[in-house]
């Protein structure tokens, strides 16, 4: 009997497991035929059942598995079913929670939809899950950039600024500031100042959820979460009692920016006078004559300086200097500007500055005024902060003490902590700061002399410090030259004969004003003569090849042929068949004059790929302005279905003769998906044709630099004056640092330029998977850094050197974790993984010995 129990007993589990099995298989099938319908949706249904039902299966079934997650989620994003999308991962995170494949693609949707500090910890986990894992890395280092800004790195490696905090803060505390607010703490190092300065009560506020959480841990790794209370809030909504128990007596910030006031330090402060501080100290002022139960600010004060300058840098990047581009004339009628400039009169919030760290900037500059005071600020004063923003804009001129070019006034500031200390962030200081830079622009003329005037407007608006209506008067008739678009203000007869000269010299058939707003990096890409140079030749050569005929002679700018009898064309058209265009395709990032070069050089049917209406509305000015046809020139963009699609043939039985391609950022990194859309590319090339640039060099060399390891790393506690922060911060640095120029790099060369990489794009076959490349050390020192630079060529012939002086581009340098010790000898540089699909864009070169 106890035998025949248990095969009672065992029977219903057998039947169990035989169903579990049949529903298993039922569903994998089911899940296979609607992916095979593409009904994705259904097909992930299954396969949740599958997933749960046989947990044995996870591992057969995971690649097929993320397939159909992937694809459902882009069709929930697409449907913006939003919560259904991160329903579905988190589903697939309970199954696979340690798969860093949906990870990185959970923080994807997250940094897509704005969520950012939530995408970083899912890439940070995908990196942590797999160190190899190239899109994950590339994500996270692209989200750090924007959580943990580059200059917590600079600001927290410069001792001197955080002594004379920490000083400024001592003499407060001793003086009887005993209760403390630290309004925008980011790593929380103002807070501790406080603490060991004495305070009995310190507060600190950040916004930042990345920054509040790294703050959270840099106190509790210093012993002092119980004594800092940490506030994830901005200021203005901090309440008493409810945040804090009571007033405060000092308030500590450093939330000001280039331009000191772009932070908005300004309103925090009003707002923490008003709810947040005691009484300054003249309200407060015992009958005694103490001030211990009064308020005040660290820092105390600011005075704001600003000096005209010429430099070449700043001109190229905000000024469009030349009327013709490799043949293309540039009407008149087009005026193209800078965001700064654009904005300088709007009601929009713009920054209306650039900033540049003048002491590195390429090729100087030079002062054409000396520096003057702009304004001063008093933040220990609330009636005068509150009348900054009501203030109505003032007038400031100053003489020209050297002749040059007027490209723009920079400024900066000094920063009064208190009686004794103050921080400055002139560009003739040591310091971690950049300076404001307000690029001149719209004059009819640049050109000062010593003695002439420049003027200028000043204000406080929208919490940011505004010059504009940057001009100047002449010493000889006091002639204003000012924005070209202002009315006239002619002050003698000379005056008015060189004004109406000039109205005539404009060419009616330049049509009405365009004003083209442009980023600097286009402008300087305008500037680059070069560069459209090299496209020029190097698309003649290839469409000469693919049509030998007289028609594909350059034409001049009015639109004849050169160098051809206009009556024997006229008598050949008679019998001769028009021959068919050949496409171009230029899918350039930003503004591009490429297709209307490829427009004069024959019968083209030319595409660009710019999408903002008022730069399509431009590029047709001057088509027209140069005498195209109006089918010459096509925005490819409209023709398609689907924009995210953008390599497609030109007709269903046309393809391609040339493609240019976006291939560097002007940051200095490759751009995403390079080899894939070559591939993609490749295939939509007719005989003959090419892609632009058809194969790409990456040179770099070994150097010594303490100034790109301060600008990527907090170098231990000696900076931070003993607390413990580097290592909380440092989790957020990025290997690569972006935006350079080499010729302005404080470093040592320890080796001479070498090639590192070579990226082909007309025959990935040429590709390695990984090379390595010795180069020869030619002086001993410390391996900090490899920057690196790319030479694009278009062919054999016609190249590009992104580090040129005149180049658009920036270079980029690879940081090194440890300093590596080289002596005169031969070094062998690994470089990154490289398949004909894929190749990072954040390159990892390793030295090795």
């Amino acid at each position: 009997m106890p035998n025949s129990n248990a095969k009672l007993r065992r029977s219903p589990r057998g039947g169990q497991e035989a169903g579990r099995r049949e529903l298993v298989s039922r569903s994998l099938q089911s899940a296979e035929h609607c992916l095979e319908d593409h009904d994705y949706g259904t097909a992930y249904a299954h396969y949740l059942l599958v997933l749960n039902l046989a947990p044995e299966l996870k591992t057969s079934v995971k690649e097929t598995f993320q397939f159909t997650l992937f694809k459902w989620a882009e069709e929930l994003d697409s449907l913006a079913r939003i919560q259904d999308l991160f329903n579905c991962y988190e589903q697939a995170l309970e199954l696979y929670p340690n798969d860093e494949v949906i990870c990185n693609s959970m923080g994807e949707h997250l940094f897509r939809m704005g969520f950012r500090d939530e995408a970083a910890g899912y890439f940070h986990k995908a990196v942590k899950l797999n160190p190899d894992f190239a899109d994950a890395k590339e994500n996270f280092y692209r989200v750090a950039n924007w959580l943990v800004e580059r200059w917590h790195f600079i600001m927290l490696n410069d001792a001197k600024r955080n002594l004379t905090y920490l000083k400024a803060i001592e003499n407060a505390v001793r003086s009887g500031c005993k209760s403390v607010l630290d309004i925008g703490t980011g790593t929380g190092i103002l807070s501790m100042f406080a603490k060991k300065a004495g305070a009995s009560s310190v507060y600190a506020c950040e916004l930042s959820k990345t920054m509040y959480e790294l703050a959270c841990d840099v106190v509790a790794a210093n012993n002092m979460e119980r004594e800092i209370k940490l506030l994830h809030l901005k200021s203005l909504d901090i309440e008493i009692p409810k945040h804090i128990p009571e007033r405060v007596s000092l308030v500590v910030t450093e939330t000001v920016d280039a331009g000191l006031f772009g932070e908005g330090i300004v309103e925090s402060l009003i707002h923490a006078w008003e709810h947040l501080l005691l009484q300054p100290k003249l309200q407060a002022k015992n009958q005694d004559g103490s001030t211990e139960d009064c308020g005040r600010v660290i820092p105390s004060s600011a005075t704001i300086f600003g000096m005209a300058v010429e430099c070449k840098e700043i001109r190229r990047h905000h000024r469009v200097e030349t009327l013709e581009v490799a043949g293309v004339h540039l009407p008149n009628s087009v005026q193209f500007v800078s965001p700064t400039y654009a904005f300088a009169g709007s009601e929009e919030t713009v920054e209306p500055y650039t900033t540049e760290k003048l002491s590195r900037i390429p090729g100087g500059y030079k002062p054409l005024t000396e520096p003057f005071q702009v304004m001063t600020v008093d933040f220990n004063n609330l009636q005068e902060l509150k009348s900054l923003a009501g203030r109505k804009p003032w007038k400031l001129s100053q003489p020209v003490t050297e002749g040059g070019m007027l490209d723009a006034v920079v400024v900066w500031f000094v920063l009064q902590l208190d009686d004794e200390h103050d921080l400055s962030t002139s560009p003739s200081e040591e310091t971690c700061w950049e300076q404001a830079v307000y690029p001149v622009q719209g004059l009819s003329d640049y050109s000062v002399k010593a003695g002439d005037t420049v003027m200028m407007e000043v204000c406080c608006q929208d919490c940011y410090l505004k010059i504009q209506k940057i001009s100047f008067l002449t010493s000889e008739c006091g002639m204003d030259c000012s924005d070209r678009d202002d009315t006239l203000s002619l002050g003698n007869e000379a005056e008015l004969c060189n004004a109406l000269a000039s109205l005539q010299t404009t060419s009616k058939q330049d049509g009405e004003g365009q004003v083209c707003v442009l980023e600097s990096t286009e402008i300087a890409l305008l500037n680059n003569a070069p560069y459209h140079r090299c496209f020029k030749a190097a698309m003649g050569k290839v469409l000469s090849s693919l049509n030998p005929s007289k028609d594909l002679q350059s034409m001049d700018v009015d639109g004849h042929s050169s160098g051809v009898n206009l009556q024997e064309d006229q008598n050949k058209s008679s019998v001769d068949v028009v021959p068919d265009p050949l496409y171009i395709l230029d899918v350039s990032e930003g503004f591009s004059i490429l297709p209307i070069i490829a427009g004069k050089l024959g019968p083209v049917k030319a595409y660009s790929s710019i999408e903002k209406e008022q730069h399509q509305a431009v590029l047709n000015i001057i088509s027209e302005a140069n005498h195209f046809p109006k089918e010459t020139l096509e925005f490819w963009l409209s023709h398609l279905e689907d924009e995210n699609v953008v390599l497609q043939r030109p007709k269903s039985d046309k393809l391609w003769s040339i493609i240019i391609l976006d291939v560097i950022e002007t940051s200095g990194l490759i751009q995403q998906e390079v080899m894939e859309k070559a591939a993609i590319s490749r295939c939509l090339l007719h005989s003959g044709g090419k892609i632009f640039p058809q194969y790409v060099l990456v040179y770099g060399m070994l150097v010594e630099s303490q100034s790109l390891l301060l600008e990527s790393a907090v170098q231990g506690t000696e900076p931070t004056l003993g607390f413990n922060i580097a290592p909380f911060i440092n989790q957020f640095k990025v290997p690569v640092r972006v935006y350079l120029d080499l010729s302005m790099l404080p470093c040592i060369p320890l080796s001479k330029p070498a090639e590192l990489l070579r990226l082909d794009l007309m025959n990935p076959l040429l590709n390695s998977s990984s090379r390595e490349v010795k180069v020869q050390i030619c002086k001993s020192g410390q391996v900090t850094a490899i920057p690196f630079w790319y030479h694009l060529h278009l062919d054999e012939e016609h190249s590009l050197n992104t580090s040129d002086e005149c180049s658009h581009w920036k270079q980029a340098a690879v940081v090194l974790d440890e300093p590596i010790q080289v002596q005169n000898t031969s070094m062998t540089i690994k470089g990154p993984r490289i398949t004909h699909e894929y190749i990072g864009r954040y390159f990892e070169f390793t030295v090795l010995p």
